[in-house]
């Protein structure tokens, strides 16, 4: 060939490079033995089976990134667990609904091929997916020179689940004097990410030299579908919210019904050390509960009489306690005391 020739591998692509990752992709089945093997992976389109136990099945589908906490990612050159959070933000999404995640697709956009990093965020996908029992059936990968530079990229995830008609959770089924309970998060998740890095830039916090901070930061998302799943298959739960975006108000407010309104005391909530720091940094209440999931990855309501069955279904470390309560009113949400960041 013609040195001189045009191609599209000078232009910044390397086709080669991106099927021998569709390549090792497809080799992750291979750790599984006796499980079904991820056959899609690479086709124009992925076909999967609907599981027969489901008698009206309805299809919930979810999609969502992991914002800016990439930049952290970067910072550290640790991309092992974000691919864990990338999967937990769609299915975690889910099973809001009562669905059980089914498929999961990513999408990966990058300036030029690193297998490395590649692989470690496919890996994180793949764990997160194991994780959340659903498969793995196909994706995207684009190299996007000019449109990222250097080391940005940016990741973003699909996700499909199944819920039996009379077993989806909505608004009708919570009622007046249902208990509101706080299942803890594993840190941030996967949400206000952008102040975060304000912060460090602004105390010039350099992440490579703090492993604790750095530790924190890239805390995977908990993922929480097995309890919930279980929780729901038993009726012992009449709504949930994931506690994203928008914090904690934002996010219970979406599952109240009308004339309904949810009390919430915050001097129960139990947060933990790296909500802590960010506080110390001039951050008021206001926003950090706008923010932040203060220590509350996931909400349950629930009736009274379950509160000691629902707790049976979650370890130590994850064992939601009582943080407020449900009762007749015009307002969505009402928060009384205040959260103990000492």
């Amino acid at each position: 060939m013609n040195k001189k020739n045009l191609t599209y591998k000078k232009s910044g692509v390397n086709i080669t490079a991106a099927d021998n990752f569709i390549k090792f992709i497809s080799s992750l089945n291979t750790k599984d033995k006796g499980k079904k093997k991820f056959s899609n992976i690479g086709a124009f389109g992925s076909i999967t089976n609907i599981p027969r136990n489901f008698k009206k099945p309805k299809i919930v589908a979810c999609t969502d990134g992991v914002g800016t906490k990439l930049e952290i990612a970067n910072l550290t050159n640790k991309f092992d667990t974000i691919g864990i959070d990338l999967v937990a933000m769609s299915v975690n999404d889910l099973i809001v609904q009562g669905a059980k995640p089914l498929i999961f697709l990513d999408y990966i956009s990058v300036n030029k091929i690193n297998t490395s990093k590649l692989r470690s965020i496919i890996k994180g996908i793949y764990k997160g997916c194991k994780i959340s029992d659903c498969e793995l059936v196909g994706g995207e990968t684009a190299e996007m020179p000019g449109i990222y530079e250097g080391s940005k990229f940016d990741i973003a995830g699909f996700a499909v689940g199944l819920v039996d008609e009379n077993k989806v959770l909505t608004k009708d089924k919570i009622r007046k004097n249902d208990l509101v309970l706080a299942v803890p998060s594993s840190g941030l998740h996967s949400n206000g990410y952008s102040l975060v890095r304000y912060i460090l830039k602004k105390n010039k916090i350099n992440l490579k030299k703090n492993n604790k901070l750095k530790k924190s930061l890239l805390e995977p998302t908990r993922i929480y579908v097995k309890e919930i799943l279980k929780l729901n298959n038993k009726g012992l739960i009449n709504g949930c919210a994931n506690i994203t975006g928008g914090g904690l108000v934002d996010n219970i407010s979406r599952i109240i019904p009308n004339n309904y309104t949810v009390e919430i005391d915050l001097s129960k909530i139990i947060t933990s050390e790296i909500f802590k720091w960010i506080k110390k940094n001039n951050v008021s209440n206001k926003e950090m509960l706008k923010t932040f999931n203060c220590g509350v990855g996931f909400c349950l309501i629930i009736n009274p009489k379950n509160f000691d069955k629902v707790k049976k279904f979650f370890t130590k470390k994850y064992k939601p306690y009582i943080i407020g309560q449900i009762s007749r009113g015009g307002n969505k949400v009402i928060l009384n005391g205040r959260i103990n960041w000492k």
